[in-house]
């Protein structure tokens, strides 16, 4: 059956009306300019300029519709990461992942919904509101790119654009049943992002990356994102699971500051662990998850907060006067974005010896697992210990995330996963870690998986079910 581009966009911008109202997950679209964009791929095509193997190798996005996290620069729209300003800050150009995802034929419908700064890892801000999860609008998406998992879940995008520095991009695509990949780092260009840093190692752990409702589509998605300039990555290399050797854990070690998995989490993923012959390993430093990753992040200078840039002629704010206005109903931001300054101040009186020290722990583990992984191998490893869990709930969890952070600091690629649903028939995940540069792994992997497991189920509801195929 054949369909057009202006049918393809047209449905999944209906799509994207229909469930809007229920997760409000969109901050802004550009819902006629895509259109636009789409018969003009139409006509294109009808010319019959370029053979069927010219485009699939030039433009492989030819005509299909693409969001985009709103903290990513998309020229015309709103690019504010979720703060209040008196005036909408409008990017002036695409950040270069978004000319690239163009420039492959790629038709960007919108941009969507980010907590403030991208600083919690539930989606919900000041200007937009809260992003509700599709199968269950009780529970959150995850964060940061909860607006994109929502979309994804609920069948109203296909592809997604999102970032990760600390999960958020594998947290989301776990409470939500999709697929999220944070590439090696600088494989991808991370400019055109709010928030942002000129500190010299921000590439280290930050990064933009590809969300997915179908793993079979994460090669397709990152191979049009990548930095002609960074890190090559051999996407198109053939790989077998029989030449891959797989190891696993399904807690964080020795450290009990983690909470374990639930029942049936822990069930699924030794699960998988067990179809996929794993061998079970005691990587003890990865008991220093949360030191290491707060030490590591914390210490970074200049990152944009809600203390750093500021709206012109706008005085900037202080920690303790932000504070005070958050306590009294006062601000305009959440309450991540005021305690972030405090944690900034409390890294400052640690002492540098003890971040020497913490460093050293890094390296050494980073050389624990280029020796156990080399060019084969993959660790599965939980990616939270519970499925979507109520709104604000994040708050007394805030230890949890580090499951995820430490490949950030670490510098690993990594995937979540989808292997299927809970009892309450919420979608339950595992990461898929390689080392740097094997991102193909991760993501051969993601699609035997898929293939095993199923992949994205529909949610649920009546109204989440009717999506365009």
């Amino acid at each position: 059956m054949k369909v057009t581009s202006g049918e393809v966009v047209e449905a999944y911008i209906e799509r994207c009306k229909q469930v809007n109202p229920l997760i409000n997950a969109i901050v802004q679209d550009r819902f006629e300019e895509a259109l636009d964009e789409a018969r003009d791929v139409d006509r294109l095509i009808n010319l019959g300029l370029s053979t069927e193997e010219e485009m699939e190798e030039n433009t492989p996005l030819l005509g299909v519709p693409v969001t985009v996290k709103e903290s990513i620069a998309v020229k015309g729209l709103t690019n504010q990461a979720g703060r209040v300003f008196k005036t909408p800050q409008i990017a002036k150009s695409d950040a270069p992942v978004v000319e690239q995802i163009k420039r492959y034929g790629g038709i960007v419908l919108l941009v969507s919904n980010t907590p403030e700064l991208c600083l919690m890892w539930e989606t919900y801000n000041n200007v937009t509101g809260q992003t509700r999860n599709p199968y269950d609008l009780k529970r959150t998406p995850g964060g940061s790119s909860g607006g994109e998992a929502a979309l994804l879940a609920s069948g109203a995008s296909l592809l997604g654009l999102t970032s990760d520095i600390g999960g958020s991009s594998r947290l989301p695509a776990m409470f939500s049943g999709i697929w999220g990949h944070k590439p090696t780092p600088y494989a991808v260009s991370f400019k055109g992002h709010h928030p942002t840093s000129d500190f010299p190692k921000w590439g280290d752990f930050f990064t933009i990356a590809p969300m997915t409702r179908y793993a079979k589509d994460l090669p397709l998605l990152l191979r049009c994102m990548v930095d002609p300039n960074g890190p090559k990555l051999t996407l198109d290399k053939e790989v077998t699971m029989s030449g891959i050797r797989f190891f696993f854990m399904d807690n964080d070690g020795p450290s009990g500051m983690m909470r374990p998995l639930s029942r049936d989490l822990h069930a699924a993923i030794n699960r998988v662990a067990n179809d996929f012959n794993a061998k079970r390993v005691n990587i003890r430093k990865m008991k220093w998850s949360l030191d290491i990753s707060l030490s590591a992040m914390l210490t970074m200078k200049n990152i944009e907060t809600i203390y750093h840039k500021t709206e012109e002629g706008q005085r900037p704010k202080t920690v303790c006067t932000e504070t005070v206005k958050y306590f009294f109903g006062c601000s305009d931001s959440i309450l991540p974005s005021v305690i972030f300054g405090h944690l900034q101040n409390f890294m400052k009186i640690i002492p540098n010896s003890r971040h020497k020290h913490l460093a050293t722990i890094i390296e050494a583990l980073k050389t624990e697992f280029k020796e156990l992984l080399g060019n084969d191998g993959v660790f599965l490893y939980p990616t939270f210990p519970n499925t979507a869990h109520q709104h604000y709930r994040i708050y007394h969890k805030l230890l949890e995330p580090m499951y995820m952070a430490i490949f950030n600091t670490l510098g690993l690629p990594v995937t979540n996963c989808m292997i299927g649903l809970d009892r309450r028939r919420l979608p339950m995940g595992i990461q898929v870690v390689a080392n740097p540069g094997q991102d193909h792994l991760c993501l051969a992997v993601a699609r035997e998986i898929e293939k095993r497991y199923g992949g994205w189920v529909r949610p649920p509801s009546e109204e989440s079910s009717k999506r365009p195929e």
